[in-house]
């Protein structure tokens, strides 16, 4: 079977050791993956120090797996490299702006996800960390990011330590739009959602979070409008106080 049909985030590791030898060559053949006109707009920081770990934690609201992986990369969105190239060779670079950050976070993400399909088939287990850009401003201090760099995507990496259950995942409908995109309606909504929200394990999510549906625990509980409008702010600032604005 295919790894990535069987694929889970891991947040157990074992001490066993991811020799630099072998995330070299993940992350020399992740190189080959898309990139904006060939300009690789991405750089990643690679933290194995248990001191480092511990100051990038708090950014990621301390979750374990970040000082007990025995690998954390960040992944950030680089034109500081591609900027300092230009002035170098006589070239009058225009990226400090929203484009061009959109441009090298795409730059970013596509490299990081091959490289984790890559550590994957490995048999490595990572987690990927949603939370790099929450509080990016710690990150860009602890890792001492220049401007025009900006993290993006942090994954906790190592041997896995557990083998948690797959996760759901919606139906393939859920997701196609052929030739223009269809706008759902309450009669999509039941047929691509009833089957997750019946889920034992989502209604349980549900009933610990004493609300009445499984959206409800998204917009209440995880994702508040309160926090997305606070997280947005510090973003948005962050992505000033590094040029791109």
């Amino acid at each position: 079977m295919k790894t990535i049909l069987t694929r889970r985030s891991i947040r157990k590791y074992s001490n066993r050791e991811v020799s630099n030898e072998l995330l070299t060559r993940l992350l020399t053949e992740a190189e080959r993956t898309q990139t904006m006109g060939n300009l690789q707009l991405y750089s990643v920081v690679i933290t194995r120090d248990e001191q480092m770990k511990a100051r990038l934690a708090p950014a990621h609201f301390n979750q374990p797996m970040v000082t007990q992986a025995p690998v954390v990369l960040t992944f950030c969105a680089d034109f500081r490299r591609t900027t300092v190239w230009c002035e170098n060779r006589k070239a009058d670079p225009g990226y400090d702006n929203l484009l061009s950050f959109i441009n090298a976070a795409t730059d970013a993400l596509l490299y990081c996800q091959t490289f984790c399909n890559l550590a994957e088939e490995e048999g490595l287990g990572l987690c990927y960390l949603g939370t790099t850009v929450y509080m990016p401003q710690m990150i860009i201090d602890t890792l001492q990011l220049p401007r025009l760099v900006m993290p993006v995507a942090t994954i906790t990496l190592g041997w896995p330590d557990e083998q948690p259950p797959l996760t759901d995942r919606l139906p393939l409908a859920a997701i196609i739009h052929d030739e223009t995109y269809h706008d759902y309606t309450s009669a999509d909504i039941d047929a691509h959602y009833t089957a997750k929200e019946q889920l034992p394990e989502n209604q349980e999510f549900v009933r610990i979070n004493q609300k009445e549906t499984l959206a409800q625990v998204f917009t209440d509980c995880r994702y508040t409008r309160k926090d997305n409008e606070a997280l947005s702010a510090g973003l948005l600032e962050a992505l000033r106080k590094q040029g791109f604005f």
